[in-house]
């Protein structure tokens, strides 16, 4: 149930997952929008697990001669694992990922990929936006508390259209519900991320509700990219900071304890405090600990490391006098501050 492309201009990735829409009438949308820029295009489907309604959708865009290719997972493991086995099924030099239900305007998506030209990663803002005061308030506060955990700004992370160059894949490597969060990991990396308005599908309606554990994943998952993006390197600042802290807060009582026993004849014995103080100072050093055993894996590991991009290459043919270098490479980085 696979037709596979060779020299695609294009790879377009559709994960199908527990939410789609009608997939063959999005689907020639998205092809009209993309066959538009001149190239050739593949498409490939990833269903996360079983779908039903959707594997009936693909076989009637197959019997209608439609040109596709389909993975099949053989159960559900999330977004970021489908758009995995679809980034390496893709053969383009350009990936696109689009949603397998309404977000944007399928004739917006040009846009995404014309912008390519002056970044290395685009990604979509619906505007303007649908929604009511909840729904916005919400969006805001999650945007705004990534860009302060993280130092990047972005406004409509849940898009899942975007728009990238094959080297970006090549630097990053998505597991968990971190696809939401690849922009972020590709600036990050040092590469140019740029976020592009397109109008807002009028078919773009979310009818569900979000329950107290998506609240709570949402909230790890910023902890979790608040970690990637600020520590992956220097695992130490972090756990030393923990450790520290907890630490000092231990010492601290204790001292308190020792002078009320010196000075106030306050009995240590049968106290709570006591017992607090002492599991505080084991649990900062077992932190501390566990930041400088982090330390010393990436220093063992250092040189398999890379968080810098180089953007282009200059080299300047040899010059006759002796004192010169034979050959001058210099380099533009884009490094991780």
């Amino acid at each position: 149930m696979s037709d596979h492309f060779e020299h695609a201009d294009i790879s377009a990735i559709i994960p199908i997952g527990g939410r789609s829409g009608d997939l063959t009438t999005l689907f020639r949308e998205y092809r009209r929008a993309l066959e538009s820029l001149g190239g050739r295009c593949e498409f490939i489907l990833v269903l996360d697990g079983p779908r039903p309604r959707a594997e009936e959708q693909i076989e009637t865009l197959l019997q209608q001669g439609e040109k596709l290719t389909v993975i099949e997972l053989t159960r559900s493991f999330g977004e970021s694992t489908a758009l995995t086995a679809g980034f390496q099924r893709a053969s383009a030099p350009v990936i696109v990922t689009l949603p397998s239900y309404d977000q944007v305007d399928a004739t917006e998506i040009t846009k995404l990929v014309r912008a390519l030209d002056k970044s290395d990663m685009a990604v979509a803002h619906r505007w303007p936006r649908a929604g009511g005061a909840w729904e916005s308030a919400r969006r805001r506060v999650f945007h705004r508390t990534i860009g302060r955990v993280t130092g990047q700004t972005f406004r409509d992370l849940g898009c899942g259209v975007r728009a990238f160059k094959r080297r970006v894949l090549e630097e990053i490597a998505l597991y968990g519900d971190q696809h939401r969060f690849l922009p972020v990991l590709a600036a990050r990396q040092g590469f140019r991320v740029v976020e592009v308005d397109l109008r807002q599908s009028s078919r773009d309606r979310f009818e569900g509700t979000y329950k107290p554990r998506d609240y709570m994943r949402r909230a790890l998952d910023i902890f979790s990219i608040f970690f990637l993006v600020r520590f992956t390197k220097r695992p130490l600042r972090f756990f030393g900071m923990v450790g520290a802290t907890t630490f000092g807060l231990g010492v601290a009582v204790l001292a308190l304890l020792v002078v009320e026993r010196l000075f106030l004849d306050q009995p240590l014995a049968s106290r709570p405090a006591l017992l607090l103080a002492s599991l505080l100072v084991v649990l900062g050093l077992q932190v501390f600990a566990l930041g400088l055993l982090g330390e010393l894996i990436i220093f063992t590991h250092a040189r398999e490391l890379k968080d810098y991009q180089v953007d282009r290459i200059y080299e300047f043919p040899q010059k006759q006098a002796a004192s010169v270098e034979p050959q001058l490479v210099a380099t533009t980085d884009a490094r991780d501050a």
